[in-house]
């Protein structure tokens, strides 16, 4: 169930992120970065980029790219967020907290959706632990 709900989730976004012309990746890559408070390194980010649905080697390295010619990234070893992408991360911040996939979460009790969070985040430090083991 976890799995079906994710998945749709994620199409209903995706579809949202595209009347932008805004890719998955690119939310994810400088949303990721705007979580940071200083510049990360660039090994750092793009491990975390191949991890994420969709992505690779390859497919990261032609993000991060595409972010330096378009002025949203900036650095060589450490990689921050420019002016560009700061503002670039705001309005898209506003623009997905008014999604279908925001709106849905609406209607649902706040206490369960606290629980559902707690939950899943136990599970993902759990997988984890186990992917860190080596499993």
């Amino acid at each position: 169930m976890l799995a079906f709900a994710e998945r749709t989730m994620s199409e209903v976004l995706t579809a949202y992120l595209a009347e932008r012309g805004v890719s998955p990746q690119l939310w994810y890559a400088v949303k990721l970065l705007g979580q940071r408070e200083t510049a990360t390194a660039r090994t750092a980010l793009t491990r975390d980029l191949e991890g994420s649905p969709g992505m690779d080697a390859e497919s990261v390295r032609a993000l991060l790219a595409r972010l330096e010619r378009e002025g949203i990234i900036d650095g060589d070893n450490e990689i921050e967020l420019t002016e560009t992408g700061r503002t670039l991360l705001l309005d898209l911040r506003e623009y997905v907290a008014d999604s279908p996939t925001a709106q849905l979460l609406l209607g649902l009790d706040a206490e369960d959706l606290d629980t559902t969070v707690r939950t899943l985040r136990v599970v993902v430090d759990e997988a984890s632990k186990l992917l860190a083991a080596g499993m």
